[in-house]
C-alpha cells in the first residue's frame, strides 16, 4: 500500500512539474508560425540554439549559433533592447532557451513553432 501511495506522489509531481514548466514557458515566449515567423526575424536576432554538429548539417539563413549548452555563458552576445527569434530542431530547446532569457530580464522573445524540421524556407549547409 505504501509503494501505491509513493507511485501516485510522484505522478502527481511530474504533472505539476509538467505544467509549470508549460505555463511558464506561455509566458515567457510566443510561439510564431513559418509566416509570422519569416515576416519579424530579419529586423531581430535569429539564434539557433542546437548543438555546433546539427547547425552545420543545416540551419536557417542569417542565424548565429549559440547551442542551448552554452547559453549562460555566450548570454552577453544578445541584446536584451532587440527582439530575439530562438529555434531549435523541434522546440523542445528554444522554449528552454527562452525560459533562461526571460529569468534574465529579455522580454521580446519568440520561438518557430515545429521547430527547424517543419522550416521550408531558404537554409544553409557548411
Amino acid at each position: 500500500m505504501g509503494s501505491l501511495y509513493f507511485l501516485i506522489i510522484v505522478i502527481v509531481a511530474v504533472i505539476a512539474y509538467t505544467l509549470y514548466n508549460y505555463f511558464s514557458q506561455k509566458r515567457a515566449v510566443k510561439t510564431l508560425t513559418e509566416e509570422e515567423f519569416k515576416a519579424g526575424y530579419r529586423k531581430a536576432q535569429l539564434i539557433d540554439v542546437r548543438e555546433a554538429n546539427e547547425f552545420d548539417g543545416g540551419h536557417i539563413l542569417g542565424s548565429r549559433n549559440i547551442p542551448l549548452s552554452q547559453l549562460k555563458m555566450r548570454m552577453k552576445e544578445i541584446r536584451p533592447d532587440k527582439p530575439v527569434y530562438l529555434y531549435c530542431q523541434s522546440g523542445m530547446r528554444s522554449g528552454r532557451a527562452a525560459q533562461m532569457l526571460y529569468r534574465k530580464g529579455y522580454k521580446d522573445l519568440y520561438q518557430l513553432q515545429g521547430g527547424f524540421k517543419k522550416w521550408t524556407g531558404k537554409i544553409k549547409s557548411k
